[in-house]
């Protein structure tokens, strides 16, 4: 049986709209195992974003816990949980949030430089990554030079350079033709033989069809 690397039990997210409370998230239960890709869909305003920011530590949930590698991030301190999503996650955003200062090489390496890895290696691997999915001559282009696209494959790039062990990913291929979105979903096919777990936030029903698994979030509840 696989390992789980990441899970939730009984995880709720309520926000305050107003002084009216607002429950997004309604107990959702997912276990996610080693080398498992996960697609979740689900309408507009659903709680999606707000699920995988849970997952990912960006956001608490308001009762319930997540666990990734057998840490429970409700237990973490900041430095702590910095951290473990540094060796651990990878995330690729609806938007890119490239470093605007730095090149494509720069921002793909980024991860690995925090983690203390030495420059010469970190270029290395952000090259190698970065020829991958076809981002090779534009290596030393700033975001503002590239395409949205190609920013997009730079973050990409950026989310897999860690070898993590869990990939969140919020639509990674929306902004990409199918030529390019075909080389990234490969190139998730590849990681997922490698032991990297996904789980894929997409409208697109070609991308939940690659997935081993497809989740739907109804009424803050995963089906």
């Amino acid at each position: 049986m696989s390992e789980v690397v990441l899970h939730c039990d009984n995880l709720r997210r309520t926000y305050d709209d107003g002084g009216r409370s607002v429950e997004v998230l309604r107990g959702v239960e997912l276990a996610l195992s080693a080398g498992e890709k996960i697609a979740v869909v689900g309408a507009s305003g659903s709680g999606k974003s707000t699920l995988l920011n849970l997952l990912g530590g960006l956001d608490h949930p308001s009762s319930g816990r997540v666990v990734l590698c057998g840490e429970d991030l409700s237990r973490q301190g900041e430095r702590a949980l910095c951290e473990l999503r540094n060796r651990r996650l990878g995330f690729v955003y609806q938007f890119h949030h490239l470093l605007p200062e730095f090149d494509a090489r720069e921002n793909v390496a980024m991860p690995l430089l925090i983690r203390g890895i030495a420059r010469a290696e970190a270029w290395q691997r952000a090259e190698a990554l970065l020829q991958r999915v076809g981002m090779g001559p534009r290596l030393e282009h700033r975001p503002a030079q590239l395409s949205g696209g190609e920013r997009q494959r730079v973050a990409i790039a950026r989310a897999l350079v860690g070898e993590p062990d869990c990939v969140l990913m919020d639509e990674p291929t929306g902004n990409l033709d199918p030529r390019s979105a075909e080389t990234v979903l490969a190139l998730i096919d590849e990681l997922g033989e490698e032991n990297s777990a996904f789980i894929v936030v997409t409208h697109d029903p070609a991308i939940a069809a690659r997935m081993h698994r497809t989740l739907e979030l109804v009424d803050g509840v995963l089906q």
